[in-house]
């Protein structure tokens, strides 16, 4: 979903609209790599309230809640956990589904 997104809305959304898309899904991109700069991880902590601040002004208020505020924490996560994908449920539930069929 991180490539397809900017790619799929290119030419359908206005310029303002696909860049903040395009931003949100490069920093899911960066933050799930399987190396880590702590240099740009940094830089992804400075410009992530920029990104969300451009969503917010773009998408009417009731589609945000509290969960938009956790993205300001995940590049810290990352830094203190290391990569993402060591720390992901996913494969676990992955399995239940494999063994529930």
């Amino acid at each position: 979903m991180q490539t397809l997104i900017p790619l799929t809305f290119c030419d359908l959304l206005p310029k303002r609209i696909w860049d903040a898309l395009t931003e949100i899904s490069h920093f899911f991109r960066d933050i799930c790599s399987d190396k880590l700069n702590v240099d740009h991880i940094e830089r992804l902590e400075k410009n992530i309230i920029e990104t969300i601040c451009k969503l917010e002004i773009i998408f009417p208020p009731l589609l945000f809640d509290s969960m938009e505020h956790l993205l300001v924490h995940l590049p810290f996560k990352v830094k203190v956990g290391g990569p993402v994908q060591y720390r992901w449920i996913y494969p676990f539930e992955m399995l239940d589904i494999t063994e529930a069929m």
